[in-house]
C-alpha cells in the first residue's frame, strides 16, 4: 500500500515542530563478532568434511605398514536467502512536497529493518542450538549435541549432559571439555576457547567472571584462574538477539566452524512506477549463516 496524504496529515501542518519514531538508534551488526565472514557468488555453498587417519600402529620387525583409509562424511550447505522491504510514496504526496522529507526520513527507516533483520538471523543459530530438527547441521544434529556421529570415535559432545547457568565452574567445566575435543577418527585437535558469547542478560556476570582479580562470588583468596591463564584470547560478544536469557556459548579457534556468506551486498534502489506516477523504493542483500565444523562452538542450555 503507497503512503499517501491522509496517512501524514501532520507533515503538511505549519506549527509541526519535528517528526519522530522512526530515527532510533540501532544495534550494530552483531554477527560480525562471531561468524567468520566469506563472499559467495553460487546460488549455495557446500563445506565438506574429511577425516584423517587414525593413531600409527607399532610395527614389529619384519611385519608390513599398516594402511589406513582417508574418506569424506557430511557436509554443511549454506543456502543464501534474500531479504528485502520497501515502501511507495503516491504521486500526490509528492506533488504536496513531502518527497524530500519521507524519502530521507524512510529510506534511513529501512536499513534500521534491514540490520535488525540480520541481527535476528545471525542469533537465530544461537537460539536454536540445542532444538533437534529445527537448524539441524550437516551431521542431522543440532549445532550443541551430546551425541555428535563421528566415523571411529563414537559420538562427541559439545555441550554438557545437563545444562548449566554461568558461572566461574561451569565455564571452567567448559574449557576443559572443549580441550578434549577429538577429530572423526578420535585425535585430539587441540581447540581452545576464543570468545564467550553471551546475552545481554548474563553481561554483568561474565564481566565479574572474566576481569575479577580474585574469584568472584566467594571468600577464597584464590586467584582468577580464567583471568590469570588468559584464556579468551578476544572479549565476550554480547547478542543482543539471543533469546534465552541463560544459553551462553563459546566460540573456539576450531577452522571452518560459525560462518556468514555474503552472496549480494545491502543495495538500495528507486523508480517511479508509469501507471501511478508514485515513487518505489526498495532495499535488497542476500546472505546465510550457518556452521560448519560443530567443534567451533560450546553451548551450554543454563539449568
Amino acid at each position: 500500500m503507497a503512503i499517501n496524504r491522509s496517512q501524514l496529515k501532520s507533515h503538511l501542518e505549519p506549527g509541526l515542530n519535528a517528526l519522530f519514531g522512526t530515527t532510533y538508534k540501532q544495534y550494530p551488526d552483531e554477527g560480525r563478532m562471531v561468524f567468520d565472514q566469506e563472499n559467495s557468488n553460487r546460488a549455495f555453498e557446500e563445506e565438506q568434511m574429511v577425516t584423517g587417519f587414525g593413531n600409527a600402529v607399532k610395527k614389529d620387525e619384519g611385519d608390513s605398514v599398516s594402511f589406513d583409509t582417508a574418506q569424506e562424511t557430511w557436509k554443511a550447505r549454506y543456502e543464501h536467502l534474500t531479504y528485502a522491504l520497501g515502501f511507495e510514496i503516491t504521486e500526490e504526496a509528492i506533488e504536496d512536497n513531502l518527497y524530500e522529507s519521507l524519502s530521507s526520513r524512510y529510506t534511513k527507516a529501512l536499513a534500521r529493518s534491514m540490520a535488525h533483520t540480520k541481527n535476528i538471523e545471525g542469533a537465530s543459530i544461537f537460539n536454536f542450538a540445542f532444538t533437534a530438527g529445527v537448524r539441524a547441521i550437516g551431521d542431522g544434529k543440532a549445532m550443541c549435541a551430546t551425541d555428535h556421529p563421528t566415523l571411529t570415535a563414537g559420538t562427541q559432545s559439545n555441550t554438557f549432559a545437563v545444562g548449566a547457568d554461568l558461572n566461574e565452574t561451569s565455564l571452567e567445566d567448559a574449557v576443559i571439555q572443549i580441550k578434549d575435543f577429538r577429530d572423526e577418527r578420535g585425535l585430539r585437535i587441540a581447540a581452545n576457547a576464543v570468545r564467550l558469547i553471551i546475552p545481554s542478560e548474563l553481561q554483568f556476570v561474565a564481566q565479574r567472571i572474566l576481569m575479577s582479580q580474585l574469584r568472584s562470588g566467594t571468600s577464597d583468596n584464590d586467584i582468577n584462574a580464567i583471568r590469570s591463564m588468559g584464556v579468551f584470547s578476544e572479549d565476550p560478544a554480547v547478542m543482543n538477539f539471543l533469546t534465552d536469557p541463560d544459553a551462553w556459548f563459546i566460540k573456539t579457534d576450531v577452522p571452518n566452524g560459525l560462518k556468514r556468506f555474503n552472496r549480494v551486498r545491502l543495495s538500495t534502489k528507486m523508480d517511479e512506477d508509469f501507471k501511478t506516477g508514485n515513487l518505489l523504493y526498495k532495499c535488497r542483500e542476500r546472505y546465510s549463516h550457518g556452521v560448519s565444523d560443530w567443534r567451533s562452538v560450546f553451548g551450554s542450555s543454563g539449568s
